[in-house]
């Protein structure tokens, strides 16, 4: 396949070759920015160490630019992980007690998943419960310690990232799972296509939470990807990856939503 050089010419040529429909193709969608009911926690210490290496597969939130703002969201919020990403801005209500006064609202990213706990009535984190487990830092900024738990609204926001959207390759020559991280906008990515310099575009599939993985052998050849943003946004990356990449290596796409 020839090599797109922008994203409006990809899907152009996408679909005339037939690999995408017109339907399929959108400049984006607006996501829900309403403020809904729910609760917060905290868990880990006030430097986070407890909240690294989550259920999304970013591992060390300080080292892939996620720090402390960051959630573990209960089972209903966290769609099997296809939230990870998403950004968040909450701010603690109609509990003067324990709200602080005129804190004002914290952003947040979802990072890991809240586990159920079925053997408990009533636990915060099992569905179809709203629930934000926050880290120390971030639940401090909006209520007291003794507090424990404090009722929240919160709404989705767009995520505002620095730099553009980060691909880390694991794997072998015979499988390959890719890490999408500090993605913009929507934040949630719902499809990663890859495709090689000798290949055509090779639909990647979920993993894990936003690991995807495809066992195409592309070893040898250059990189591009197409990724699709929960908000309909789809961009184009080309040659993330040069010919010599190698397993174990994080790549820059160099825009980002």
């Amino acid at each position: 396949m020839a090599s797109c050089k922008n994203f409006t010419a990809c899907l152009g040529f996408m679909l005339l070759l037939g690999l995408a429909r017109s339907d399929q193709i959108s400049f984006g969608e607006k996501i829900d920015s309403s403020w809904h009911d729910a609760h917060a926690t905290f868990y880990g210490d006030i430097h986070g160490g407890q909240t690294m290496m989550g259920a999304c597969g970013y591992g060390d939130l300080f080292q892939q630019g996620y720090g402390l703002q960051t959630a573990a969201l209960s089972t209903a919020l966290f769609n099997n992980g296809r939230t990870c990403g998403a950004c968040y801005e909450l701010k603690c209500v109609n509990d003067p007690q324990w709200c602080k006064k005129d804190a004002g609202t914290i952003k947040i990213t979802a990072t890991n998943l809240c586990p159920p706990n079925f053997g408990a009535l009533n636990a915060w984190c099992n569905p179809p419960q709203q629930h934000f487990d926050l880290s120390m830092p971030m639940f401090l900024t909006i209520a007291q310690y003794r507090a424990g738990i404090v009722p929240v609204k919160y709404r989705r926001i767009l995520c505002s990232k620095e730099g553009g959207v980060r691909f880390d390759i694991h794997g072998n020559p015979y499988w390959m799972l890719v890490l999408v991280r500090n993605v913009g906008g929507s934040g949630e990515v719902t499809h990663v296509s890859i495709k090689g310099s000798k290949t055509g575009w090779i639909q990647m599939r979920r993993n894990w939470g936003q690991n995807w993985q495809t066992g195409a052998h592309l070893v040898g050849q250059s990189l591009s990807f197409l990724v699709t943003t929960s908000d309909s946004k789809r961009l184009y990356f080309d040659s993330v990856a040069g010919a010599d990449w190698s397993f174990g290596q994080a790549y820059d796409g160099r825009i980002n939503f």
